[in-house]
C-alpha cells in the first residue's frame, strides 16, 4: 500500500498545489494579518470517530511531536505560504461527499484522487504545510458550527499573531473568532489522541454526521 506521501506526489495534486501562488498570494504579507486571539481550551472533548479511524489507517498523519513549537511565526514568507496553499487546495480538490465518494457516511482522508469534503480540504492542507516545514503541533484540525448551523470541520493555525482559520468555503484566512463559526473543539496540542472543547459548551461530542458539509443538524449535545 502507498503510503499518503507517495500517493499524493504519484498525483498531479502535488503539482498542482505547489505550481505556484496566485498574484494576490504572492503579493500578500504577515502585515495584512492583523493581531488575533487566542482559541483558548477549556477541557477535554471527544475525538470525532473519523478522526480515529484516519489515525488508525494513517498513524504518521496524527502522530504528535511535544518538542515542537505550538506557535508559528507568521513572518512574510510564512503568510505567502500558508496564503498560497489554502488558496491552491480550495481551487483544486472538488467537493464530494463521502457517501458519494465511498459509500461511507464519514471517512477522513488526505484526498490524493482530487475528492473530499470539508475535512479532506483541511488535512491536505496540512499535509502539504508540514511538508513544507511548519510544525503539525501548531495546526489543529478543528470542529465548528457553520452559519447554517451544520458541523464543518477547518484547520486552525495557531501562530504568534493569533489562531487563525483555513476553509475550503473561502481562500479568505481568518482569526478564529471572526470567521461567523461556532468553534467547538479541536486536537490536543499535547496528545496525539486527544481533543479540546474551545467553549462552546462543557462537554461537546459531535457525530461523524455533523463534520458533513452541509449535511446534518446541529446536535443537542454539542
Amino acid at each position: 500500500m502507498k503510503t499518503i506521501g507517495g500517493r499524493l506526489r504519484a498525483g498531479l495534486m502535488i503539482a498542482a498545489a505547489f505550481g505556484g501562488a496566485t498574484v494576490a498570494a504572492a503579493q500578500a504579507s504577515a502585515a495584512s494579518a492583523a493581531p488575533s486571539e487566542v482559541a483558548a481550551a477549556t477541557g477535554e472533548a471527544r475525538p470525532v470517530s473519523g478522526w480515529l479511524d484516519f489515525c488508525a489507517r494513517t498513524p504518521g498523519e496524527c502522530a504528535l511531536d511535544v518538542a515542537e513549537p505550538s506557535v508559528i511565526g507568521l513572518a512574510p514568507k510564512t503568510w505567502r505560504l500558508i496564503s498560497s496553499v489554502n488558496r491552491r487546495v480550495n481551487a483544486t480538490v472538488r467537493s464530494l461527499t463521502d457517501e458519494a465518494h465511498w459509500g461511507v457516511s464519514d471517512r477522513w482522508d488526505v484526498p490524493a484522487d482530487g475528492f473530499g469534503d470539508c475535512e479532506d480540504y483541511q488535512l491536505l492542507k496540512r499535509w502539504l504545510l508540514a511538508e513544507a516545514g511548519l510544525p503539525r503541533r501548531a495546526m489543529r484540525m478543528t470542529v465548528v458550527v457553520d452559519e447554517a448551523g451544520d458541523g464543518h470541520a477547518v484547520l486552525m493555525i495557531c501562530t504568534d499573531r493569533g489562531d487563525l482559520i483555513l476553509d475550503n468555503k473561502t481562500d479568505a484566512i481568518l482569526p478564529w473568532h471572526r470567521t461567523g463559526y461556532a468553534i467547538v473543539k479541536r486536537e490536543s496540542q499535547s496528545s496525539a489522541a486527544a481533543w479540546v472543547s474551545l467553549g462552546v459548551a462543557a462537554a461537546p461530542s459531535a457525530t461523524a454526521a455533523d463534520l458533513h458539509e452541509g449535511v446534518g443538524a446541529r446536535p443537542s449535545t454539542w
